[in-house]
């Protein structure tokens, strides 16, 4: 699924194209792309390389390159699915300085920003309405990002990225067992053999969350992936799926964390 835009051109900012692709494919750019390019993690895992960095990109992540800068990105994982976006026009780069974007840079944010479901929505409004002149993809394009300044937790000195580098064996860890209820800040930094205050000083650096808190984080979305894809499952069932023994306070952290009770997002999903 893909939209590209004709009109627009004397606009200050100008979609080039957005979409959505299922089975991302490895993709060699030596020269770049001509205009601002992003590219985010809808499911799976991915690989971008650029400027000499090997950065992840997993869900709740993505890049921004700026024109013409070199890179190539890969799966990492077989069901890596993205987004992407290029714009450009008159006054971009003008706009995206003064958002304080001014080098190619990852960014990620959490799950229930609007940056996971924005390119989405806009690929939806354009299927359904006619825009000759560009002026929604416009918006829409100054929109994003406005959203994904004040969203998107920008990733992008080298310490945090050799930090990232160092977590990802335990993160991968985590994914594999977020179920196990008995798993406590021991278990993580054992995991990694380092201390438990290294290990906090390492995701408070990255993630601006302690390691069981990204940990509980993990486990609220893997419930919520539960909630949308077993609808027929309760509510207990998925709170122990996820590493509560307890469902009450099961309930009152993803009420905490979502504004809603699992029940309640379950419908509105």
């Amino acid at each position: 699924m893909v939209f590209t835009q004709e009109g627009g051109q004397h606009l200050p900012i100008t979609l080039d194209s957005v979409g959505h692709n299922p089975e991302q494919e490895k993709v060699t750019r030596p020269d770049g792309y001509p205009v601002y390019h992003w590219i985010q993690t809808v499911r799976g895992e991915g690989n971008i390389y650029f400027e000499n960095k090997t950065l992840n990109l997993r869900v709740g992540s993505g890049v921004l390159l700026l024109p013409h800068t070199p890179h190539r990105y890969e799966g990492v994982t077989a069901d890596w699915q993205t987004y992407y976006l290029t714009f450009g026009g008159s006054s971009t780069r003008q706009i995206v300085e003064a958002l304080g974007i001014k080098s190619s840079s990852l960014y990620r944010w959490e799950n229930e920003a609007p940056l996971s479901d924005m390119l989405n929505g806009m690929l939806a409004w354009q299927e359904e309405h006619q825009d000759m002149f560009g002026l929604q993809a416009s918006t829409d394009a100054y929109h994003f990002l406005i959203t994904l300044s004040k969203y998107g937790q920008l990733h992008n000195n080298a310490a945090i990225s050799r930090n990232i580098d160092k977590l990802q064996p335990l993160l991968k860890w985590m994914d594999l067992n977020f179920g196990d209820p008995d798993i406590g800040l021991y278990d993580l930094s054992t995991q990694l053999g380092v201390s438990g205050r290294y290990l906090n000083s390492l995701f408070m650096q990255t993630f601006g969350l302690s390691p069981y808190a990204y940990f509980v984080r993990l486990r609220m979305r893997k419930a919520k992936e539960l909630l949308v894809s077993q609808p027929t499952t309760t509510v207990k069932t998925i709170s122990q799926r996820v590493g509560f023994r307890d469902v009450s306070h099961f309930v009152a952290t993803f009420r905490k964390q979502s504004g809603t009770t699992p029940e309640q997002f379950r419908r509105l999903h």
